[in-house]
């Protein structure tokens, strides 16, 4: 069977607005060259369209004109590789989602360890944004609240108060395993969100061990700026909090 052929039964065999890529269609190493061609044949008759480079989709026409894939599934093609999460959606996105801003981005910043990340998901740019740490799957959640504290000074409508008790409802809810993880991940982060970190952590009366590993990863000569005092966070003073 021709490649284009292969490549054709494949794709009826797909859903309209299913994203598919090289692996979905089950081409070998030697037909990838003749399925790019193929591919691309394929998008100039208006077949399938191309979402990003390397993935492609068969569009769905409704009432209301062509559609394209649900956001979420276009966006997943920048987060995984071969199923494995590399990247996590950060900035003004993820506040609006945490309820931290009612500000609705006109960009997506997406963090990265090994990788800038950039794209375009409709009309929404894609931009880079830098991870301190490798990114899984299983991170994600600390690396949230960690961005939380390191952009505290700059999330749009966002009053210190309400980000300080978001931000200690997240950790009154993690279990010691979670604070410890937390921690270990803070310790990559700029000195500013380990102090805020350890301070925290220290006015809710966790594990003592926790925020020392913190507080001798910080010069004791350096102030934080957060514009937070001792009113609203107790230990603020402690930690060169200002």
């Amino acid at each position: 069977m021709k490649v284009t052929d292969k490549i054709v039964a494949k794709i009826k065999r797909i859903d309209t607005g299913d994203v598919f890529g090289y692996d979905t269609l089950g081409l070998t190493s030697d037909e990838i060259i003749a399925g790019s061609k193929a591919l691309s044949r394929l998008v100039d008759k208006g077949i399938i369209r191309r979402a990003r480079k390397g993935y492609y989709y068969k569009p769905k026409v409704s009432a209301f004109g062509e559609q394209k894939p649900r956001e979420d599934v276009l966006l997943s093609l920048y987060l995984f590789e071969k199923n494995k999460q590399v990247a996590y959606v950060t900035g003004t996105r993820l506040y609006n989602r945490l309820g931290l801003t009612t500000q609705v981005p006109s960009s997506i910043r997406i963090a990265s360890l090994e990788k800038q990340v950039k794209g375009k998901v409709g009309n929404m740019v894609i931009k880079p944004a830098k991870s301190y740490v490798k990114v899984t799957f299983d991170n994600i959640k600390y690396l949230e609240v960690l961005d939380v504290m390191k952009d505290l000074n700059t999330i749009p409508d966002l009053q210190k108060s309400d980000g300080l008790v978001y931000l200690k409802k997240v950790i009154y809810d993690f279990d010691a395993p979670e604070i410890k993880k937390l921690v270990t991940y803070g310790v990559a982060y700029p000195p500013k969100v380990r102090a805020l970190l350890g301070a925290l952590l220290e006015a809710m009366n966790t594990n003592i061990t926790a925020y020392e590993v913190l507080k001798k990863s910080i010069n004791p000569s350096s102030s934080y700026e957060y514009g937070i005092n001792s009113t609203l966070l107790a230990t603020a003073n402690s930690w060169n909090i200002v």
